[in-house]
């Protein structure tokens, strides 16, 4: 299959320009009378967008939907916000594909399991930015993910997203073609997250390498799915493999999420909670109340980032909880 790998990504330098507005490398959006984001009920025509997102300075993203609403009810209570937490409204109320709540500066969106749903998600957050004339956004991938060589509940803040083969590469066919576009983070961004986990007790956290895979099962060498064409002794030389690589972390999301900020100049993070150390199982079984609160630690760390960034009192409180386990 042919093969082209882009180099230019119109961003080439590593320090983020400040008061800048979103880009889109798309040339042909502005000739659109109408731009209709339609996973998120949303469209340039029926909505004002500048009025609705034009004060954005975060965005933070999620798989799950319950927990994006929780996470947003918590941003509430952490910023100060008049009114109740619990009455904040989704904003794609319209469409059951994904979830979105603003509270102040903040954006929580879900966006479901996933490379294909994620980067679904990601086209439309992107020109929603774009047209509502937003500046100096910072985006961050708040999940879970499986551990490799780390206890649980370490929240590992990504250096590079790497793809299966540990390179730090996302591949997209695109009119039969593979383009190879670079999944650089920005290491200042982690850096700072790194310093904010010293200040909060109880939450140790870890800079490395997160490996994005297209499966759950089989393409994270796990042995309890429906279908496994390896055996224990393939599956553990190959996470050791990913170890050696610096690779502490596996989840579904990161590659596309760092491609596409990057190549559109956003600055990005990715927080990731380990459920398990996979070098000890496959399956995840851990009681309940102790992943609710593994959950909550990427979630207390990026609100401790936001508010030291917009300069508020840092007094955390638990955030509050869901059902979700993963």
């Amino acid at each position: 299959m042919p093969l082209k790998l882009l180099k230019s990504t119109g961003n080439e330098h590593n320090e983020y320009t400040k008061d800048q507005e979103v880009h889109v490398m798309n040339p042909y959006l502005d000739s659109m009378e109408e731009d209709i984001l339609y996973h998120f009920s949303l469209s340039t025509r029926t909505h004002n967008l500048p009025k609705m997102f034009g004060d954005t300075k975060f965005v933070c993203v999620g798989g799950s939907a319950s927990r994006m609403k929780a996470f947003a009810e918590f941003m509430h209570q952490e910023l100060g916000l008049s009114g109740n937490a619990g009455d904040i409204q989704d904003i794609c109320a319209g469409t059951d594909r994904y979830c979105m709540y603003k509270v102040g500066p903040v954006l929580s969106i879900s966006h479901g399991m996933g490379v294909p749903s994620i980067s679904i998600m990601l086209h439309e957050l992107i020109k929603l930015l774009h047209h509502a004339r937003c500046r100096d956004v910072i985006l961050f991938r708040i999940g879970t993910s499986g551990g490799i060589g780390l206890p649980p509940g370490t929240v590992v803040i990504t250096d590079k997203a790497v793809d299966s083969f540990f390179q730090p590469q996302f591949e997209q066919v695109v009119l039969g073609q593979v383009i190879v576009r670079s999944t650089e983070l920005d290491k200042g961004l982690a850096q700072e997250l790194l310093r904010c986990s010293g200040e909060l007790p109880a939450l140790p956290a870890i800079i490395s390498n997160t490996m994005c895979t297209f499966d759950f099962y089989e393409g994270q060498g796990r042995l309890d799915g429906a279908l496994c064409s390896f055996s224990p002794e393939e599956k553990l030389e190959y996470l050791h493999k990913a170890h050696k690589a610096g690779v502490r972390n596996i989840e579904m999301e990161s590659t596309v999420f760092a491609a596409m900020c990057h190549i559109c100049g956003l600055r990005a993070a990715v927080v990731c909670v380990t459920l398990l150390d996979r070098f000890e199982g496959d399956q995840i079984s851990t009681p309940h109340d102790v992943l609710l609160e593994y959950q909550q630690r990427p979630q207390c760390l990026v609100s401790h980032f936001i508010k030291k960034r917009l300069g508020l009192p840092i007094m955390p409180t638990p955030p509050p909880q869901t059902s979700q386990g993963m």
